[in-house]
């Protein structure tokens, strides 16, 4: 709530609280957004590793109401480190007087404070925590986040590929007014527009061939259709995937070559069905081979370009989902008109 403020509230609200309260919501703030340490509580329980197994169960009652998870203890030594980790299964079958440190978990799975809330997600997906412990550079347990913190987490970085897939910017939801929601999303839609003219003066140059054989002009706007639609589909397969996934060279190849095979399998099946159709209306093989070998290619590029462009820039350690479904369009539709018209442009001759 209060990252939200400004900062004259921040300190109002702040100086009002109790000063031990005060001082741990200073520390959380004091860590980077979107940490670990942002979004980490330090309502836990942690157990001295001499401890018995009574003395923790003594202790967890008194504050079970206080701390956010107890399927959790971790146990830390005299200098407040994390050094292991006990569940409360563990305690129900130990017998009271064994020592937690011969029962704990000495390989503790943790995060940095400052690891992004992104890798924290990852984490806990990748192992099914519940929650997962905080620690600093010297190994000091400092906090934990639990599993219903990532899924706002989750939530929040899903809306923002949304908005970032779909070139509006900033947030935009129900309640944001006209004249905000047009500010945020005219930049992308006005780079876009000026990328578009490309379309125009690639249409413009093969004026010629459209008079000749009209038909094209009907074929043109399913070619460069469907060319962005399969670039957008796997564009987003790639960010979604980038998202859960660690990713390798050996990964990137695989992908790119699947999704080869997938432009390859569309691309046929949708040239081969335009092919016919085109074949059937006006009656000239010629057209249906134009049309379906142009939707052939183009869909293959469409497909690679949708997989490459992101992974180039998750390369570049930038946000793959700029790389957004109108950007992917506008480009593809470049690609398929140029490939489209010059392929009628060869077979001028047979088509008129």
């Amino acid at each position: 709530m209060l990252q939200n403020l400004s900062p004259n509230k921040i300190e109002e609200l702040l100086s009002s609280m109790k000063q031990e309260e005060s001082k741990i919501v200073q520390n959380i703030m004091n860590y980077p957004p979107e940490t670990a340490g942002r979004i980490m509580t330090n309502r836990f329980v942690w157990i001295p590793q001499h401890y018995t197994v009574r003395e923790t169960v003594d202790k967890l009652k008194i504050f079970a109401e206080f701390s956010e998870s107890i399927n959790y203890l971790y146990v830390i030594d005299n200098d407040k480190k994390l050094v292991g980790v006990v569940s409360y299964r563990d305690l129900i079958i130990s017998d009271e007087y064994e020592k937690i440190q011969d029962i704990m978990y000495s390989r503790v799975i943790s995060v940095s404070a400052y690891a992004d809330q992104e890798e924290v997600a990852r984490v806990i997906e990748r192992y099914d925590f519940l929650s997962i412990p905080v620690i600093e550079s010297n190994s000091e347990l400092v906090g934990i986040v639990t599993v219903d913190d990532i899924i706002d987490v989750v939530i929040r970085e899903a809306n923002e590929d949304i908005e970032k897939l779909s070139a509006s910017g900033k947030a935009i939801d129900f309640d944001t007014k006209a004249h905000v929601a047009a500010y945020r999303r005219l930049p992308w839609l006005i780079l876009l527009l000026f990328i578009g003219l490309v379309s125009g003066t690639i249409i413009s140059g093969f004026s010629e061939t459209l008079s000749n054989v009209v038909a094209l002009a009907f074929f043109m706007p399913m070619v460069s259709g469907m060319t962005g639609n399969t670039g957008t589909q796997s564009l987003a397969v790639v960010v979604r995937g980038l998202i859960s996934n660690d990713t390798d060279n050996n990964v990137v190849f695989k992908l790119i070559l699947r999704e080869l095979k997938v432009g390859l399998i569309i691309g046929i099946t949708c040239g081969i069905l335009i092919s016919i159709i085109a074949f059937v209306w006006q009656g000239k093989h010629v057209l249906g081979f134009v049309v379906g070998s142009s939707l052939f290619i183009t869909l293959i590029i469409g497909t690679l370009a949708g997989t490459i462009i992101p992974l180039i820039l998750y390369k570049l350690k930038i946000d793959p989902a700029v790389a957004s479904g109108p950007l992917i369009t506008t480009v593809n539709d470049i690609l398929s008109l140029l490939i489209y018209f010059g392929i009628a442009t060869m077979f001028i001759s047979k088509l008129m």
